[in-house]
């Protein structure tokens, strides 16, 4: 049922587009339409355009790309003129042909030519049926503009399967419509001059890397800075987070600046109250903020980390989830610690930004604190699930707390790493087992406690 109505909402979407020109932006073709162009297009595209077909169709990791590529309005014109062939990847196919550096590189938006070359390499504007093929290869000019790679051949293989440019057609005619075909192809189709601007760029990157003269130097024995310095405005911190992590001994949040001066300075032991203050007024996460405060020193851990210029997003299990913890998870040395660093992402991450992700590559992994575990990430029910199996939590509460240094996200479990999950549980004892390492206490005493513990007014 979602599918389909995301599936309608594309529709509508796109008939709007067409019919309300005066709510559109300006066109990325680079030639304008010739005369009456915009006019004839508005009469000739309908709901049974083959564009309208792509972006309803089972190929919706292309659609969402051509959407993404800014290309709706120049395939409109382009039907307008003239019948389109289209040769569809599958959804498998973007997945697996597309490697995650390259997908990144064609999702920034200095690459948006290269998005849109990939995709217009797909395309023909010609109309070509499965019973026009034959055995000599034919080549037609993509839609593509980039020069020398713009032809496709097209040709019927000794065994009769059908290809395009060496790639094989799976389904041929599958959406034919007045005024375009489309096929669905095994594999993606990567122009010549794509590959060689990912290929720049990579180069220009590895170049970039390079240690600068002057730069911080690193103790090679202890993992620290030899001599610490202060963060730049802008610039990404020098060492690692796991090897800023505690309990080393230089670890100290970065001086404030003095009058005038021109460093930057991230207050993060401001910025962790803030953050535990938010969850203590949200509710429901009451056991969270008195582990990260009282149980252990994780606030301040974090609260020198952010001072450092890292970031984090806190994978915050509610007080529902974390009332099935017992006192022998709890009870061990370290065993805290541990569970909250497997909820700490060195990442700055929104729940918009992590749908996202999961919704254009499945499933992502996450490094967390607890080196070496990730955590996966995965759409599932319109939302974010995380973990595996039944030890797998949903984000229930999304952006409790985002400041562009710290983001907190509310899920409904405590998290494991796959090994953790996978050791048998340990014997039930014959008494019920308590929750925490110490009686619980109530909402309000909890929160008069941790905000004790900042140095803030407390209750009476």
């Amino acid at each position: 049922m979602d599918s389909q109505i995301y599936g309608l909402c594309k529709v509508f979407a796109f008939l709007a587009f067409f019919f309300c020109p005066a709510l559109t932006g300006a066109t990325l073709q680079e030639n304008p339409p010739g005369k009456g162009g915009a006019a004839n297009s508005a009469a000739q595209i309908n709901s049974n355009s083959v564009l309208v077909a792509l972006l309803d169709s089972h190929y919706t990791e292309l659609s969402e790309l051509v959407e993404k590529a800014l290309l709706l309005q120049t395939l409109e014109e382009a039907v307008s003129r003239h019948n389109i062939t289209i040769f569809a990847p599958r959804n498998e196919a973007l997945e697996r042909d597309l490697d995650p550096e390259f997908k990144r590189f064609l999702l920034e938006p200095g690459n948006l030519r290269s998005l849109q070359n990939l995709l217009l390499f797909h395309m023909i504007p010609t109309r070509i049926e499965a019973k026009h093929w034959s055995r000599a290869a034919r080549n037609h000019p993509s839609l593509c503009r980039a020069a020398g790679d713009e032809n496709l051949a097209v040709a019927q293989g000794k065994n009769g399967e059908r290809e395009v440019s060496a790639a094989k057609v799976v389904r041929a005619d599958d959406i034919v419509r007045p005024d375009g075909v489309i096929h669905g192809i095994e594999r993606v189709l990567i122009p010549q001059s794509v590959q060689q601007d990912f290929n720049t760029r990579r180069s220009l990157r590895s170049i970039s890397a390079v240690l600068p003269t002057g730069a911080p130097e690193v103790d090679p024995r202890t993992h620290r800075l030899k001599k610490p310095a202060p963060v730049p405005a802008g610039a990404p911190p020098v060492l690692p987070i796991y090897d800023a992590m505690a309990p080393g001994p230089s670890l100290a949040p970065a001086p404030a600046p003095g009058p005038g001066g021109p460093h930057h300075h991230f207050d993060g032991e401001s910025q962790v109250k803030d953050f535990i203050q938010t969850l203590l007024h949200y509710g429901g996460y009451n056991e969270l903020a008195d582990i990260m405060v009282n149980l252990t020193s994780l606030a301040t851990e974090m609260g020198r980390l952010v001072s450092q210029g890292y970031v984090l997003t806190v994978l915050a299990p509610n007080d529902e989830a974390m009332a099935k913890l017992t006192t022998d998870q709890l009870s061990e040395p370290g065993a805290p610690e541990q569970i909250m660093y497997y909820h700490l992402i060195p990442e700055y991450q929104t729940e918009e930004s992590m749908y996202n992700a999961v919704r254009r590559f499945g499933k992502i992994r996450y490094d967390t604190l607890r080196l070496p575990h990730k955590v996966v990430a995965e759409e599932a029910d319109g939302s974010v699930k995380f973990g595996h199996g039944e030890g797998s939590a949903y984000l229930f509460d999304p952006d409790i707390y985002t400041d562009g240094r710290i983001s907190v996200q509310g899920i409904d479990g405590v998290l494991f790493p796959p090994e953790a999950t996978a050791q048998p549980p340990p014997p039930k004892p014959t008494t019920v087992a308590k929750v925490v390492s110490k009686p619980r206490r109530g909402m309000m005493e909890v929160a008069c406690s941790v905000l004790g513990s900042f140095g803030l007014p407390t209750c009476h």
